[in-house]
């Protein structure tokens, strides 16, 4: 699957009392970064959401590498590392030119809006493209 690119700017709402990005401001620059990812592959929460099914994270680990500051123009990078009828793995990573931020090992799952496990519709998982064994056989 393609890596895809998004231009992010750091704000002053960003960041902590030293200038640098705060720690849980970076999970909102992930989260964008997932939703323009799905997005530009025809897949819109809205439209999941009609259908009854969400997107959590189940499971997310980060490496700080180093800090943005205000004002950097930044790339949140995603791909997709492997996928099943009912969850995605996704690489994230944070840069400012060539230098890596931040990187995250993404766990979502596809949820029931009323709760519970979903298999996520076929032609979602058509248009990611089957990375598992498990999804080919779902």
């Amino acid at each position: 699957m393609s890596l895809h690119t998004l231009p992010i700017r750091v704000y002053y709402e960003d960041t902590d009392f030293s200038g640098n990005v705060y720690h849980a401001a970076y999970l909102h620059f992930f989260e964008r970064g997932r939703t323009e990812f799905l997005r530009d592959r025809g897949i819109h929460h809205s439209e999941l959401i009609g259908q009854g099914i969400a997107f959590a994270v189940r499971r997310m680990e980060i490496d700080f590498i180093a800090a943005a500051h205000i004002d950097d123009a930044l790339l949140v990078e995603t791909e997709l590392a492997e996928s099943s009828a009912v969850r995605l793995n996704l690489v994230q990573r944070i840069r400012r030119g060539d230098v890596f931020l931040t990187e995250a090992q993404v766990q979502v799952v596809a949820i029931k809006v009323g709760g519970g496990v979903a298999r996520l519709p076929k032609a979602l998982r058509s248009t990611l493209g089957s990375t598992s064994e498990a999804t080919e056989q779902s």
